[in-house]
């Protein structure tokens, strides 16, 4: 069925419906930001598959809201459809609200899925076209009525995380939050985050291609934490462990009866951000409802000693896995056969060889020459270029272990490069290093040192449009918050204990990309008369390509720095590398 086809049957029903126009978000019924096939209404109904985008539909027009990750991407996979990209950030482009107002006339009705937006969301939304008399109704799921073929959700089995993994037992974690649940006088926390409710349980699933999580949903009172899940996905051991910490079992498609029948003088904890429309519908409308940040997102994001001691040695196999694709990439590159595809199935060949290994933690960016120019740039068999000895190569990607979930990108000359590769290189290089060195104080929030990774770039008129650094979970997903590092205030301080990365980059359209990132744990620097001080501990272990950078563009705290590093690298990983393997890697540390 082509998207015009798709477009008329989505149209047919909204005339049915007497509405107006149509939002289809990219979210499932627990905001993720990577769903189950069973969730992409949006990707079915366009073409486009990136993660984020918004599409809004009239019965004249349709367009497509997304960020600058995806303008490359969306162009192309839109192609010569009736669906118009809208390229959120740049000048000139409407909110797909303002979009509405010039669409629509005042009387009109607007539909979408409320379980596919938050709380906070729905409310913007609405209060944005009531402006306009406009009407939001939100309990339309069109999706239901016009997605032919459209794939089940999950029945795949969950199983345990250990606690020599975890650090901490299920109860202990329940613990700690019924002691934030009092502290803030309620009586329910409704959690439907995914990758929330897998840290809660110590469980873990494969719901979600690359996030080890599954759907379900959690409501903790003081005497009871409530599961909604299928049944078929819990065998009889995790069943039994279940039962002795006292966690109860509900039909996953009970959640929302349950909520509505809940004692009517509760207090319910909510996250306004994390929770979707219907939820808060669906509680008793006596009830109190508390919005607050929701509390298992900071504690996770801050690691237990265990998980750090973990993280340690994930970053160790991920290394090795690392210098091996380097390696390789190196020695097969002239001779023509290597493809980005090819390449990206060889790294996780890599990575699968290693122990506790249980897959990518995202799907990889194997960007080759102007692909890279793509910051999210998914390769295909259609798309796929063959590597070249020269130019630059760009890989992102990441692994979930057992001991954690890691998340790198290197940027490789394959062989000559021209003077403004290398310059942009060097520029990001500096970036990276300047963020990596930073000391900064107690309740320091991202927003306030993101300048440091831009700086360079800046003095020479130059940017990125995402952001510089984002949460990682521990074998959860590879972005978590609630910190970030970003020109964008998450209002959430940088805390001991967080790993977040570093990924500035530069990226010339139709040219070339560059990104270089590490992940970096948050540990405590130093108490002086001015307060307590915190600093950037650099985790990733695999060296930066030197024959990309433009030497004289370091200053000697910099070379310093990178030498530290790639003495680092080497001293861990030598143990675990093959005489080759160690002499390669050992060329390729020397110091500056």
């Amino acid at each position: 069925m082509s998207i015009s086809d798709r477009l008329f049957k989505l149209r047919s029903q909204m005339a049915m419906l007497g509405v107006d126009a149509y939002i289809i978000t990219s979210a499932d019924e627990h905001l993720s930001e990577y769903t189950a096939e069973f969730w992409r209404f949006r990707e079915w109904m366009t073409g486009f598959t990136g993660s984020a985008g918004t599409l809004v539909v009239t019965h004249e027009n349709a367009g497509l809201w997304t960020d600058s990750r995806y303008f490359i991407q969306a162009t192309k996979q839109l192609g010569k459809s009736e669906v118009k990209l809208y390229k959120i950030g740049v000048d000139n482009t409407p909110d797909y609200t303002d979009w509405l107002f010039s669409e629509l006339e005042h009387g009109n009705v607007v539909g979408m899925n409320g379980k596919t937006i938050s709380i906070e969301g729905l409310r913007a939304l609405k209060k944005k076209l009531s402006e306009g008399n406009i009407r939001l109704d939100a309990k339309i799921p069109l999706e239901e009525e016009i997605w032919e073929g459209r794939i089940p959700l999950p029945e795949d089995e969950i199983y345990e995380l250990d606690t020599q993994y975890a650090g901490l037992s299920r109860t202990e974690k329940i613990k700690l939050v019924r002691a934030e649940m009092k502290n803030m006088d309620a009586t329910h926390y409704v959690v439907p985050m995914l990758d929330e409710i897998a840290w809660l349980l110590n469980l873990r699933g494969d719901d979600v291609e690359n996030n080890p999580i599954f759907h379900a949903y959690v409501v903790v009172s003081h005497n009871n934490v409530n599961l909604f899940i299928d049944p078929h996905k819990i065998t009889s051991a995790v069943g039994k462990k279940l039962a002795e910490d006292d966690i109860k079992i509900f039909l996953y498609s009970d959640f929302y009866e349950y909520i509505n029948e809940m004692p009517k003088l509760s207090n319910v904890l909510l996250d306004p951000q994390r929770c979707n429309g219907f939820i808060y519908d669906h509680l008793p409308s006596q009830s109190k409802k508390i919005e607050r940040l929701s509390i298992i997102t900071r504690l996770k994001s801050k690691k237990n000693p265990v998980e750090i001691q973990n993280y340690k040695q994930a970053m160790v196999k991920d290394g090795v896995a690392m210098v091996k694709f380097l390696m390789w990439l190196n020695a097969t590159v002239s001779g023509g056969k290597v493809t980005e595809l090819t390449a990206a199935h060889q790294l996780q060949q890599f990575r699968s060889e290693q122990s506790d290994y249980k897959g990518n933690s995202f799907t990889t960016i194997s960007a080759y020459g102007a692909n890279a120019a793509m910051p999210h740039y998914a390769v295909n068999e259609k798309t796929a270029l063959t590597l070249k000895p020269q130019g630059l190569y760009l890989v992102d990607s990441g692994a979930q272990y057992f001991q954690g979930t890691t998340d790198i990108t290197r940027t490789i000359a394959l062989g000559p490069i021209t003077d403004q590769e290398k310059h942009d290189y060097t520029l990001v290089l500096k970036g990276n290093i300047s963020l990596s060195m930073v000391s900064f104080p107690y309740g320091t929030r991202g927003s306030q040192i993101d300048v440091l990774a831009r700086q360079a770039m800046w003095k020479q008129g130059l940017d990125y449009g995402h952001g510089t650094g984002h949460g990682v979970g521990y074998f959860l997903n590879v972005h978590e918050g609630p910190q970030s590092i970003s020109t964008k205030d998450a209002g959430v301080a940088l805390e001991v204990g967080m790993i977040t990365s570093n990924e500035p980059g530069i990226y010339r359209i139709n040219q070339h990309g560059v990104r270089l990132e590490n992940l970096v744990l948050i540990v405590e620097d130093q108490k002086t008369e001015f307060g307590s001080f915190l600093k950037f501990e650099t985790i990733t272990l695999c060296p930066f390509d030197k024959s990309a950078i433009d030497i004289s563009l370091l200053n000697d705290d910099e070379k310093k720095w990178l030498n530290a590093y790639h003495k680092m690298v080497y001293d861990s990983l030598e143990t675990q590398l093959s005489k080759e393997e160690k002499d390669w890697l050992k060329a390729q540390t020397i110091a500056l």
